[in-house]
């Protein structure tokens, strides 16, 4: 496994046999992965929500472990959603990153944090 596409799968893999071995599968529908994910996401979020933007770019070590940990728990919940609804994270991603490159051309959206559809 030579790149990150073929990682993501052996990610997949693993993680549909770590469920698999525990019969977690029965649970694991797209609406309960869905809401599990979005329930990590509010974890990683209540470490960032009272620092101010310097500190959130240079987390303490015992921060930085627990939000490694919270990253890595969405990226399971993302990656097992994708895999029940047969999804190839990989190629979803380069899909969506042409999408972004003609809604966002350079010219336009450098330097600027505006959506697409903002005037101006």
């Amino acid at each position: 496994m030579n790149n990150r596409a073929d990682i993501l799968k052996m990610i997949q893999v693993q993680l549909r046999r770590f469920a698999s071995q525990r019969d977690w599968d029965k649970f694991h529908s797209p609406k309960n992965l869905c809401m599990a994910l979005a329930a990590e996401v509010g974890e990683l979020t209540e470490h960032f929500q009272w620092l101010t933007e310097e500190a959130s770019r240079d987390l303490m070590p015992e921060t930085r472990t627990r939000v490694e940990e919270e990253v890595a728990d969405i990226l399971i919940y993302l990656v097992r959603l994708a895999d029940k609804l047969n999804i190839d994270v990989a190629q979803a991603v380069k899909r969506k990153i042409r999408i972004n490159a003609i809604k966002y051309p350079v010219a336009r959206a450098k330097g600027s944090s505006r959506k697409y559809s903002d005037s101006g």
